[in-house]
């Protein structure tokens, strides 16, 4: 998923605040209802390429979290 789908991921979120600031100013109706549409199809594409992303990892469940590991969490609790 680091190739294409999470590139789409940025443009796509950059895309919807672009058009949330642009729907505060006063600009023409169809052209908002243009970007609306083209915005639609794009948070669905990218829905769809990034649960069919071929991406693989060999992490399970009990891995826990990469940058925290189990054994510090319970130490933490004490």
């Amino acid at each position: 998923m680091k190739n294409f789908a999470i590139k789409l991921v940025w443009f796509t979120t950059i895309y919807v605040f672009v058009f949330a600031g642009l729907c505060q100013t006063n600009i023409f109706l169809p052209v908002i209802m243009s970007l609306y549409c083209i915005g639609v199809v794009l948070i669905l594409f990218m829905v769809y390429t990034v649960l069919h992303d071929d991406y693989k990892t060999s992490r399970t469940f009990k891995d826990w979290y990469g940058d925290h590991p189990m054994e510090t969490l319970e130490e933490e609790d004490q």
